[in-house]
């Protein structure tokens, strides 16, 4: 039997962190939220994070449970030998090509194939693009009901968003999502404008599932510019400022924007937020999203207008 040498050993452990880092980024959570929910120490998962940690199966479960993926996730690019030979074809195509070959997948098997998907609008984004305001506004434009994911998944829950995390953790966080994307979906044939929290890009079966009843709109902006809508806001979840940083949480958010990009790019359509106005923000949102159909007399879904574009309520 060959025996790891040291600097290969040290290779492993170093990859290993780095793939904790990236769930992590993509997820939004901060190093202290994936201890809580894991039961690791900060002190540990930062060694892990670094490639120090002596780590265990036990604490890679732990890791990965938190993280709501499957230790298998984790640890391998491809646990099964289909899914082997797939990823090793679409490892050969760029980025373009990739995108075609999932519309092609997705209307072979039925993940795209949803009656009155282009009436119903799902906007995503980091916290900070103005989807709340935006989406507002452009349901009022509609004529159609306006709704924020995170609230529809209180409703299913019949909880807080605090109390399902504590509860029941990402995992059952997520199974309340993926029922309220159901029931919006089915309760809004004929149209609706939905703000989601933007972590949902990163868990590949819930965004499937909403790229497969709604026409998703990626709301993006600068991480200075999403930054500065936060601050503004007065809330600074999901970043780390208790060490009273700023620039440490700027950071966070350029972490979690790239590791999110290459997902929210996979969204319908693209509008940039920087730099404009609320007024020039929705011109441009009212040319991304399809015509509605059926159009509905307005006034359903929109209260009131801000001179400018506000941070989103999501936690993200």
């Amino acid at each position: 039997m060959e025996i790891m040498s040291e600097q290969e050993a040290k290779a492993t452990l170093s990859e290993l962190g780095a793939r904790v880092r990236a769930w992590r980024a993509r997820r939004g959570m901060t190093r202290k939220q994936l201890a809580a929910d894991s039961g690791l120490s900060e002190r540990f998962l930062a060694d892990v994070e670094s490639g120090k940690g002596n780590v265990s199966i036990n604490s890679l479960e732990a890791a990965a449970r938190a993280l709501n993926i499957s230790i298998l996730e984790l640890l391998q690019d491809a646990p099964r030998p289909a899914m082997a030979r797939v990823q090793s074809l679409l490892g050969r195509l760029d980025d373009a090509q990739l995108d075609q070959a999932y519309s092609l997948l997705g209307s072979r098997f039925g993940l795209s194939d949803s009656v009155g998907r282009e009436q119903r609008i799902a906007l995503i984004g980091l916290r900070g693009a103005g989807k709340s305001t935006l989406g507002l506004q452009l349901a009022a434009q509609r004529g159609v009901p306006f709704v924020e994911l995170d609230r529809e998944i209180e409703r299913e829950a019949g909880t807080s968003m605090n109390e399902i995390l504590l509860l029941h953790g990402q995992a059952g966080y997520r199974r309340y999502e993926r029922r309220a994307l159901f029931r919006i979906a089915e309760d809004h044939a004929d149209g609706v404008v939905m703000t989601t929290g933007g972590s949902i890009v990163s868990e590949r079966e819930t965004f499937d599932l909403l790229q497969s009843r709604f026409y998703c709109v990626w709301l993006k902006a600068s991480p200075e510019e999403h930054m500065s809508r936060v601050v503004a806001q007065g809330d600074m979840r999901p970043f780390d400022t208790t060490r009273g940083a700023t620039n440490e949480a700027l950071e966070d958010l350029r972490r979690i924007l790239a590791s999110r990009e290459a997902l929210y790019a996979r969204a319908d359509a693209v509008v940039d937020t920087s730099a404009r106005s609320l007024k020039q923000s929705l011109k441009d949102m009212e040319r991304a999203v399809p015509a509605l159909t059926y159009p509905k007399e307005t006034g359903h879904g929109a209260h009131g207008e801000g001179p400018r574009l506000a941070g989103d309520r999501h936690a993200e």
